[in-house]
């Protein structure tokens, strides 16, 4: 059930955070804020579910969803197998130790490179549809801003976002959920 939950709440934020993407010179810096922004949902779903396998079933249900979105195939295959790495580095450290939850939730963050993986891979037919969707100005400006080496340069961006959102996350724990006793 909290799988279910978390997941939910951290689509809410993903999806309002991605509306970014709608002006392409932004559209890079959804690496950045994303990790951020979800820092706090993901670390308190990390206390709720101490357990393998949550962050992948989260990773699953991401992808399937940003699959029916129209993101195609390749959202699964970004989301699932960084799951699965993120929830692998996590039981490692016994769910319990910050440093490997960081880079769990990282890897978990870089499932996002899944929805943007057509750009690169399949970039004449996105593109196309790119164009139809949104107009040639739209798809000459995202191509400008979001070229090839950016699926490279995101893992970089996704990591420094991973960390402030981790330790943002890590504070409001502290500060307001164990008041509250939410934690």
């Amino acid at each position: 059930m909290n799988v279910g939950i978390y997941t939910a709440i951290y689509l809410v934020i993903f999806f309002v955070a991605g509306m970014m993407n709608a002006i392409p010179i932004l559209y890079p810096a959804i690496y950045l804020v994303i990790p951020i922004v979800t820092g706090i949902p993901f670390m308190l779903f990390l206390t709720k579910t101490e357990k393998f396998g949550m962050v992948t079933i989260m990773s699953i249900i991401i992808g399937v969803f940003w699959y029916l979105m129209g993101y195609t195939w390749l959202a699964l295959v970004g989301c699932i197998p960084f799951g699965i790495l993120s929830d692998l580095v996590m039981r490692s450290g016994g769910f319990k130790s910050f440093k490997k939850n960081i880079v769990g939730f990282w890897l978990f963050s870089c499932g996002m490179i899944g929805c943007q993986m057509p750009m690169w891979v399949m970039a004449d037919t996105y593109m196309e549809g790119v164009k139809q969707q949104m107009g040639e100005q739209y798809a000459t400006e995202l191509a400008k801003y979001m070229p090839s080496w950016m699926g490279i340069a995101a893992l970089v961006i996704i990591l420094i976002g991973s960390i402030i959102g981790a330790n943002l996350g890590r504070k409001m724990l502290k500060k307001h959920f164990e008041r509250a006793g939410i934690v």
